[in-house]
């Protein structure tokens, strides 16, 4: 008959392993970096699925780098300081890159020739936009409330805001160059400025907020890519 007491004495490093495969063999074998058969069972990751949620992932963070960068101007403006420079008589004034995305403060009458009116969506005000009288290089924008529009709007003589090369004045003002060609049939010059009237460093706050938010979720959707990558590797 078998004697267990002197097995059961013995220190457990010491015990021969239990009959069957028992015990800690197969533990030790999977620490010692054998596979496990209940993971090599396991379908692979879905490739495709993988591929497309990269992918829009990538190109959602580069649209959003696109509108941050498209915003660069307006956001940087909100960054001057609060007080405008005076130009004066905006008919003598020959804006050059000194004046370039500046908060300035000039005078002037409003031009009839290139004229045009226009709307925004979600806005409930209009927008006009003329060349200063005598000085077809210096165009402004200026506001006209809701229920101001017509014979009792009066166009103002004095304007204070944003200065900046037509061309590069940001996504909310694309294409005003043609729009003056299509509705008047008159060119803008190539190197005209636009004064956006009313546009104060203060009220071009939300520019920044917003710029500062599309990179936020550029960076956020490039960690995403990084954690999926990751764990494939």
């Amino acid at each position: 008959m078998h004697d267990d007491s002197s097995t059961s004495t013995l220190p457990m490093s010491e015990r021969p392993p239990l009959a069957g495969g028992g015990g800690m063999g197969p533990v030790e074998r999977t620490e010692a970096g054998v596979a496990d058969p209940e993971l090599l069972a396991l379908p692979a990751p879905p490739k495709r699925e993988r591929t497309i949620t990269v992918a829009l992932m990538a190109l959602t963070a580069v649209a959003a780098l696109g509108m941050a960068f498209a915003l660069r101007g307006e956001a940087s403006y909100a960054l001057r300081p609060g007080q405008p420079s005076d130009l004066g008589e905006l008919a003598l004034v020959r804006p050059g890159p000194e004046l370039d995305n500046r908060y300035v403060r000039g005078g002037g009458l409003l031009g009839t020739v290139g004229a045009i009116k226009y709307g925004r969506a979600a806005e409930s005000d209009s927008f006009r936009l003329a060349p200063i009288a005598g000085n077809p290089e210096v165009w402004v924008e200026i506001r006209v409330p809701e229920g101001f529009e017509g014979a009792r709007f009066v166009p103002p003589s004095s304007f204070a805001g944003r200065l900046v090369p037509l061309r590069s004045a940001g996504i909310r003002h694309f294409g005003l160059g043609d729009s003056v060609r299509d509705q008047t049939q008159q060119r803008v010059p190539p190197g005209a400025w636009l004064l956006i009237d009313g546009a104060s460093p203060r009220a071009s706050r939300w520019a920044f907020a917003l710029a500062a938010l599309f990179v936020c979720f550029a960076v956020w959707n490039a960690l995403g890519i990084a954690r999926v990558l990751r764990r494939i590797g």
